[in-house]
């Protein structure tokens, strides 16, 4: 078996190298180019529709109108003027998008204006977002009823960022033809170390217990890699990077908290 789940020195190359803000940027500058322009949307929407979607919901909208509505917002980013307003200057890229996604909501001559200008045109299929990545975060009955739309965008958020971390793992371990004790070994991440039973993941494995623990501090240490690299990517300072980490799983684990 090979033993090199995500090597210490970083792994394979990220598949892409831009940011979520340059994402933005790059949108903004190629306003001549609409195909470029849309590729570039698209990238964002296809990695933030849920939060989106979840906020829209929140606020008393049916599922189906949250739909079009999402997709609407995305629409207005691409055809009005966001994109070449955006700075990443004005902070971290979760804060501005909930933010302009309030005063899309609450702007009723814009909501009208963007339902009829979207019509039926769609860049992404709705079906494939759903159908791409479907998430793997449960969200609690009591969070959904008495959580604020706010909070339920950013608990959304926070699985997203984890989940593209996940992903980018799964990605790394197959490509170095681990994706067996990827599998295997992902319950790990999430763990206590008590929680973990070396000895059956040996057996399930086929490899010693010594070799499972490596595997499983390696796999962890990269996951934890991943993970700052995705937050890094919706932040302008370095230095808001533990925050905004500290921020989104305290959102997490109070979704998973028991009810009293």
């Amino acid at each position: 078996m090979n033993s090199s789940l995500a090597t210490e020195d970083g792994g394979a190359p990220r598949n892409f190298i831009t940011t979520r803000w340059s994402l933005v940027l790059t949108s903004a500058d190629l306003a001549g180019d609409d195909q470029k322009a849309r590729q570039a949307l698209s990238e964002l929407c296809r990695i933030y529709w849920r939060p989106i979607f979840s906020f829209v919901c929140r606020r008393g909208h049916s599922a189906e109108d949250a739909q079009d509505l999402t997709q609407d917002f995305f629409l207005m980013m691409l055809e009005g003027n966001w994109l070449k307003n955006a700075d990443p200057h004005r902070g971290r890229f979760r804060s501005l998008l909930l933010k302009s996604l309030q005063n899309f909501l609450n702007d009723a001559a814009s909501k009208k204006s963007a339902r009829k200008r979207g019509g039926d045109v769609r860049f992404v299929s709705w079906d494939d977002w759903m159908a791409e990545a479907p998430s793997q975060l449960t969200v609690s009955a009591r969070s959904l009823e008495s959580w604020p739309a706010e909070r339920l965008f950013d608990l959304r958020w926070a699985a997203t960022v984890v989940e593209q971390a996940l992903h980018r793992l799964r990605e790394e371990c197959e490509s170095q033809g681990c994706l067996r004790a990827f599998e295997a070994l992902r319950p790990c991440l999430g763990a206590e170390r008590e929680d973990v039973s070396y000895p059956t993941l040996s057996q399930t494995l086929g490899v010693p217990e010594a070799t499972v623990k490596r595997l499983v501090h390696r796999l962890r240490q990269r996951y934890r890699d991943l993970l700052r690299d995705e937050v890094a990517d919706t932040v302008t300072n370095p230095a808001e990077i533990d925050d905004e980490i500290r921020h989104l799983c305290s959102v997490l684990a109070a979704n998973s908290e028991p009810t009293s």
